[in-house]
């Protein structure tokens, strides 16, 4: 991705938050020059687990097809006793049409919940021993609080205010429909390095063409302000 493109969506994933109505945290409008000019002794805890904007593209080259914009508010850390906050929060926005690749979690259980916008989709499936998707299994899952069955691959629609529980080993890919989604996760501890598994072998991160200054210091960048 470029860092111009990356710029702009984090410009564009404020103003739609904004027209929500929802307020992030501090530290979400704190620009790169921002985090060079703070004391980062006081937010260490925000450098050391990764906390504020993620844009990825998945290695798609094109995030508008296939890509993300998240922001995690809070998470905890299944190594370090220094964190032992044992669930974590995020931001997904979501596209209208963008897909999510499949995915699944070995340890993480998620509510994924649709706060504002369109139609928030997801499509599951059980993770078969060796890591494919299994085609027979039923999918029994709780939304809002109601045990449902689906069908393998079947369209799950979530309406504004609706949520559901993906507990670990169910593959899932999220898209929106009729309109750009805020989507929110509330999960167990988020552990991005080592806890997604994806079907067709995609990176977590983007690599990043430099081709203008960094505006926003994404999470996983937060070595480069250092000082």
């Amino acid at each position: 991705m470029k860092r111009s493109e990356i710029n702009h969506i984090v410009d564009e994933a404020m103003a739609f938050a904004h027209s929500l109505g929802m307020r992030l945290p501090k530290f979400a409008y704190m620009s790169a020059e921002d985090w060079r000019q703070a004391d980062l002794a006081s937010w260490e805890e925000v450098l050391d687990l990764e906390l504020g904007w993620d844009v990825t593209d998945y290695g798609s080259n094109d995030f508008y097809r296939s890509g993300t914009c998240l922001f995690t508010l809070r998470n905890g850390s299944v190594s370090n006793p220094k964190y032992p906050k044992p669930y974590a929060e995020k931001m997904m926005l979501i596209e209208d049409g963008q897909v999510l690749p499949y995915h699944f979690h070995s340890f993480k259980m998620e509510d994924i919940l649709n706060r504002g916008g369109g139609k928030l989709c997801l499509k599951c499936y059980w993770a078969t021993a060796d890591d494919k998707l299994d085609q027979e299994r039923p999918i029994e899952i709780s939304l809002d609080g109601q045990k449902r069955v689906f069908a393998p691959g079947e369209k799950i629609v979530l309406e504004v205010g609706s949520g559901v529980t993906l507990p670990p080993r169910l593959y899932h890919s999220i898209f929106a429909e009729e309109g750009k989604v805020m989507s929110w996760e509330v999960s167990k501890v988020n552990e991005d390095h080592t806890d997604n598994t994806y079907l067709e072998g995609c990176p977590r991160f983007s690599q990043i063409e430099e081709d203008e200054p960094m505006k926003w210091c994404l999470c996983n960048e937060y070595d480069k302000i250092r000082h």
